[in-house]
């Protein structure tokens, strides 16, 4: 690993978040490209099990935005996050899930969590046990940032199935956007005045992070290759 303070003397975008994107190759670029997430783009992707495992994470993620508001170092970084939280998660995304699993013919309780889901519940809950603001930031910001990454390759027209052209939706658009650069802007705002050892344990969750999204893309195209029983 290189140290944010060498890494920004060469770089052409010196940024904390940056830092941690590209420390995280090469399994960022494997996320927004996955072939899962193609699929959903196309139309085509199986998106039964994906979701059911995904809503798994409603609660987890919800606790992780709230623990996120209660350890920000300032008002004017509560106030987006909780207006995220409430507008967004409890209320559109929350809709979606219970509209598309319905569509679906699928349970929103699973008879089993596949292990990256548990994985990456214990990751959330760990970055909110912990209370650091940066590290929240962190797990939050792989999770919004990689899905604007995949989404935002979309084109018109988008597909025809709500299934599919909703989730898109809610991983792009101009709202989504400025929720990532706020994001973005928190760890750019902290990091680069974190000692040393503060900033390799953001890059460390990052990265973990961003692992647990592609492994969860990688349980998604086996889940679908399989025959529906």
């Amino acid at each position: 690993m290189i140290p944010f303070a060498q890494w920004r003397t060469t770089a052409s975008d010196p940024v904390f978040s940056e830092w941690l994107r590209s420390s995280s190759e090469p399994d960022w670029t494997a996320v927004v490209t996955h072939p899962f997430a193609a699929a959903i783009i196309r139309g085509e992707a199986d998106m039964r099990h994906y979701l059911v495992q995904d809503f798994q994470f409603v609660d987890a993620f919800t606790a992780l935005l709230g623990a996120a508001v209660a350890c920000a170092d300032s008002f004017e970084a509560r106030v987006p996050i909780g207006r995220f939280l409430g507008l967004t998660v409890t209320d559109t995304e929350r809709g979606y899930f219970h509209r598309a699993l319905a569509a679906l013919g699928a349970d929103l309780v699973p008879e089993m969590l596949e292990p990256v889901t548990v994985d990456f519940r214990a990751l959330m809950d760990e970055a909110r046990a912990g209370r650091r603001y940066a590290l929240i930031i962190a797990v939050l910001c792989v999770a919004e940032w990689t899905y604007l990454g995949w989404a935002s390759r979309a084109r018109d027209p988008l597909p025809e199935n709500f299934v599919h052209r909703e989730w898109i939706g809610l991983h792009d658009g101009p709202g989504f956007r400025a929720w990532v650069d706020f994001l973005r802007g928190e760890l750019d705002r902290l990091g680069p005045h974190l000692p040393d050892a503060e900033q390799s344990r953001v890059l460390d969750v990052f990265q973990r992070a961003t692992h647990l999204e592609r492994r969860f893309f990688d349980m998604a195209a086996e889940a679908s290759a399989l025959p529906r029983e």
